[in-house]
């Protein structure tokens, strides 16, 4: 099974419960697009970040709980964080803080293996 196809698993599987997005990390450049010598080319670049942040989970969204009658029955939703890894997979230290900074928050982050 390929990547893409392991996070739209776990995504479908948390449905009941939330919803998760693909949450890509990364650099690239943006700017102006030119013709010189007939070659397409980026004018005025500019690097921008994109993602939430270096070490955010792989899929990241919230978990829908109820609160009960003495609670004001309301439903609210809890940020959840989850970070796909191989079985042999090592988890960064990045990325380890952060689903340790979901948890303390009170949100929901965990590493599932696959």
């Amino acid at each position: 099974m390929k990547e893409q196809e392991h996070y739209n698993k776990i995504a479908a599987e948390h449905s009941d419960k939330g919803r998760l997005f693909r949450n890509n990390t990364g650099k690239a450049f943006q700017g102006k697009q030119a013709q010189i010598n007939g070659v397409r080319c980026l004018v005025e670049p500019r690097l921008i970040n994109f993602g939430l942040c270096v070490g955010s989970s792989d899929l990241i969204g919230w978990t829908q709980i109820f609160i009960t009658p003495d609670m004001i029955g309301k439903k609210i939703a809890i940020f959840t964080a989850i970070e796909v890894k191989k079985q042999k997979g090592i988890v960064s230290d990045e990325q380890q803080r952060f689903i340790d900074a979901v948890n303390n928050a009170g949100g929901i982050g965990e590493i599932k293996k696959i």
